[in-house]
């Protein structure tokens, strides 16, 4: 089910989530088919909900989990399931790439595992810092798959599947505090990715076992709904702190010194650490966030983009098909406009309006009628829950919520 609402308790503290609400109309009101949602109750509350968390961002908020810590950062991950000629397969054979076709101004890069029955994972990766608003994340990823090397590898081949998600990649200076009263942060709701390692499932499990440690023996004391101080203390300074900590400084000199410069002082640093203990550079920060970071169209040159030729590349449309998401088209939209006006009075004059670029599955449009202002169109039933417009929307305009009865994406071995 999904989880919609926060339920607090008398002191403040974190009691409990809302789930399984139905039937809102699409401007919000109550129909006669409305059902509302249930109370999930616990002594201490687990929010593990991935990278940019729709309740995990309301804590932070209420709770300033945030402060003292850095900003967070992001990359933007997107991934086709490929079934290609038995010749070119090899299972277990797995591939990395980074700088093309971003070059050498923009950070990101690629991955391709080979599963079995003849299944290749091919992905990419942007990071969310890139500055030119003209910059489409998914056209980056579709102009990669025409490299010879992975033309050569797809010849023939079948896309089955396709989806996108952020991924973070803040590191240790951005982890905010993760335990507030009543619950506790786990996995990419923290931010646990080791970047370098393209990594963060095993910090997560890590989160988890060490926040159900805390729970339980704060239970055992007879202790329920106060703030697990252990559980924070624990990964900070056990192996989760540890694995962060000696790569902390791999995303702040990418940022600055583009991804082969950042790669060489990133991988000194990280060698320096483990023979000395300690890094010539300190702890760097990332500076703006990657909402910030977006610059004025007038900075920048427009990129055209070859046409997808619907053989290697793809249209937006056509793959979030291939992502088999749904949603009621009934409900009310779960991209939220803090201030509608915004797209088209700000973002579209200033920054080319980005949104129609930087999502993956073609949900914001700026539509121009003739003889009409523009306007901006969300076309929530194509979202694939990648949470990018809730990071990259240089006003800070667009808020993700859960859709209503869990619709989305439903991925098949994604």
């Amino acid at each position: 089910m999904a989880c919609s609402e926060l339920v607090y308790g008398a002191q403040g503290e974190l009691r409990g989530v809302v789930a399984g609400e139905f039937g809102k109309s699409g401007d919000g009101s109550i129909s006669e088919a409305y059902e509302p949602g249930m109370e999930l109750l616990g002594k201490y509350v687990f929010l593990s909900e991935g990278v940019r968390g729709s309740l995990s961002k309301q804590v932070i908020e209420k709770y300033d989990l945030a402060a003292g810590c850095d900003v967070p950062k992001f990359g933007l991950g997107m991934k086709e399931i490929w079934e290609v000629d038995p010749e070119r397969h090899n299972e277990g054979e797995v591939t990395h790439s980074l700088g093309w076709p971003l070059g050498f101004k923009n950070s990101g890069g690629s991955f391709i595992y080979h599963l079995d029955n003849n299944q290749v994972y091919v992905g990419y990766i942007v990071d969310l810092n890139y500055k030119n608003p003209y910059l489409s994340p998914y056209m980056e990823f579709q102009r990669f798959k025409h490299h010879p090397k992975i033309a050569k590898l797809l010849k023939g081949g079948k896309r089955i599947a396709y989806g996108a998600r952020a991924v973070t990649k803040g590191g240790a200076q951005s982890l905010p505090k993760v335990a507030f009263p009543g619950g506790a942060l786990l996995g990419c709701s923290a931010g646990l990715v080791n970047l370098p390692r393209i990594k963060g499932n095993h910090n997560a499990m890590h989160s988890g076992i060490e926040a159900a440690e805390a729970a339980a023996a704060a239970m055992k004391a007879g202790r329920s709904g106060d703030q697990l101080d252990a559980y924070d203390h624990s990964l900070r300074t056990g192996v989760v702190g540890k694995d962060l900590k000696k790569v902390r400084n791999v995303a702040p000199l990418n940022a600055r010194f583009g991804p082969l410069g950042g790669l060489s002082l990133g991988g000194f640093d990280m060698w320096w650490q483990t023979v000395f203990g300690f890094s010539l550079f300190g702890t760097l920060s990332h500076g703006k966030t990657d909402a910030q970071a977006t610059e004025p169209a007038a900075q920048h040159a427009e990129i055209t983009y070859p046409k997808p030729d619907g053989k290697l590349s793809f249209d937006r449309l056509t793959n979030v098909a291939f992502s088999m998401t749904n949603h009621e088209e009934s409900q009310p939209a779960h991209l939220q406009l803090s201030n509608p006006d915004l797209p088209i009075s700000v973002n579209l004059p200033k920054f080319a309006e980005p949104a129609q670029r930087y999502c993956p599955a073609g949900v914001y449009e700026v539509v121009q009628e003739e003889a009409k202002d523009p306007r901006f169109v969300i076309n929530f039933q194509n979202c694939v829950h990648c949470k990018t417009c809730d990071i990259k929307d240089p006003s800070q305009n667009i808020t993700w919520v859960t859709p209503q009865g869990g619709d989305g994406p439903n991925y098949p071995n994604m």
